[in-house]
């Protein structure tokens, strides 16, 4: 725990909003809002200033309601994304939980992924357009941090692993080959850097294992790099707060019944590091 709680910049008394970055999240499909609205509560819980989520009409008024903290920007379709966001004002930006696989949407995402110049977190659905697409690496900026789990890790690949060791040498080649963060997750939870440097989690249980706990790390994530860490650094200090409020959960709601929502509701408990 030290070495993270030394790696967490203090807030400045005379700090306002701007002070800790306005974050972009473009997340949920028709269907999928919970995605968006997990990911949207964590980043609103990990000390972002602001955050704008990019959500098909048909999740507006979800998203207003469920998380009424987060600034709503809806796409021209009703139901996926389809429409790239100017990124210009934006400190950091997230993609990819809930977002869907349609084909509009990915040509969106390619449009998208060639016009942001900011610091980039990407997961689910973006990363399995991404392997689907392999030509879409060019476009990925050095520094972005990829969140993968070891299916969506073997398609980004190519490589369908037999063993650890043989998804582990891969990834390092892939973290290796485009400059990239990988939040290799698992039981325990790898940080592979470009570099090869590999830094092994702490924190987290096997109540974890639930469907919504990967949209919250993402949300983690982006609200430190919208805060200015670096991406070494805030997948270090996102994965270790993730599983950190996953404990937090588990000793007072126990694990079988944990849900990600409960990941979201003990992060200010978590911070307190």
């Amino acid at each position: 725990m030290e070495s993270i709680a030394s790696l967490v910049k203090p807030r400045p008394k005379d700090a306002y909003k701007n002070t800790f970055g306005h974050a972009l999240l473009i997340a949920g499909q028709k269907g999928m809002a919970g995605a968006s609205v997990l990911a949207a509560k964590a980043c609103m819980k990990s000390g972002c200033g602001m955050l704008s989520v990019r959500v098909p009409e048909c999740n507006r008024v979800i998203m207003q309601i469920s998380v009424p903290e987060a600034m709503v920007l809806t796409d021209n379709s009703n139901e996926y994304f389809t429409s790239p966001v100017n990124t210009e004002k934006y400190q950091a930006v997230g993609i990819g939980p809930g977002l869907g696989q349609n084909f509009e949407t990915k040509k969106a995402l390619e449009v998208q992924l060639q016009q942001i110049c900011t610091p980039l977190v990407l997961d689910a659905d973006a990363l399995n357009i991404l392997s689907a697409n392999p030509q879409m690496w060019e476009y990925i900026p050095q520094g972005t941090i990829i969140t993968p789990h070891a299916g969506e890790l073997d398609r980004l690949t190519g490589i369908k692993a037999t063993c650890f060791d043989e998804r582990f040498v891969a990834a390092q080649n892939l973290a290796a080959a485009h400059s990239i963060t990988i939040v290799m997750k698992g039981a325990p939870t790898r940080i592979i850097t470009p570099d090869g440097n590999v830094y092994i989690n702490t924190t987290g249980n096997q109540g974890m294992a639930t469907a919504g706990s990967g949209d919250v790390l993402t949300g983690i994530i982006l609200a430190l790099l919208a805060q200015g860490y670096d991406s070494i650094s805030a997948a270090r200090i996102g994965v270790y707060i993730h599983g950190y409020a996953g404990d937090i959960a588990a000793r007072n709601k126990g694990m079988t019944g944990m849900t990600a929502g409960d990941i979201v509701e003990f992060l200010p408990e978590a911070w307190k590091i």
